[in-house]
């Protein structure tokens, strides 16, 4: 049975925010607190560990204790870049990756997807939100995988092509719906932080 202890969290922050006016969206403050706190505070205790994905604000990111992974590649090249340095640093059987501005993300996460992975065979599971019209959402930046993914991806990277739905189409992936929809509500404007904040009070 997949417990916390076998698993690694990758918070993701090294996007460029163009949407945010280029803010580092993890550093953005939640509740008087920077957003990525919220993910840190939901995360830790599901997983043994946390690392944090970042391409600037290096030094505030590593003042919460965590190790601070660069991308390899210097251009922004989406969350498979963050995927791919986190495996290179994980040193547990799994790896469970959320973004840094899902401040209300599931507590759930780990535990509905280890037992989606053990159950079905599988090497990767991602999360899909249910909203309320009943139409679901694919999440994929939220996923637990096994850690021996590392050359699968870097091989599918380094064909050129960045779209994390090809990757997991390459592998024996599955979802897991969960029916709270502001779970993976995520910010990408002024607006958007405005409207999260006053619906999660």
């Amino acid at each position: 049975m997949i417990t916390s202890e076998h698993i690694t969290g990758l918070i993701l922050a090294g996007g460029r925010a163009q949407r945010m006016g280029g803010i580092d969206k993890g550093l953005i403050p939640f509740h008087g607190k920077a957003m990525i706190e919220s993910a840190i505070s939901r995360l830790r205790p599901q997983v043994s560990t946390i690392l944090i994905n970042a391409n600037r604000s290096i030094t505030k990111y590593s003042h919460y204790g965590y190790p601070v992974l660069m991308d390899s590649t210097p251009d922004f090249s989406g969350p498979l870049a963050g995927f791919s340095v986190g495996l290179q640093h994980c040193k547990t059987p799994y790896l469970l990756t959320s973004p840094c501005d899902s401040p209300l993300l599931p507590v759930d996460l780990a535990k509905e997807m280890a037992s989606q992975l053990e159950n079905n065979d599988l090497e990767l599971v991602f999360a899909s939100s249910k909203e309320d019209d009943g139409k679901v959402w694919s999440q994929p930046v939220f996923c637990l995988m096994k850690s021996d993914l590392q050359d699968s991806l870097d091989t599918f990277l380094s064909k050129g092509d960045l779209k994390i739905d090809h990757w997991f189409k390459e592998l024996r992936s599955g979802t897991v719906v969960f029916e709270n929809p502001l779970a993976f509500a995520n910010v990408n404007t002024p607006e958007e932080l405005a409207a999260l904040e006053k619906v999660s009070l």
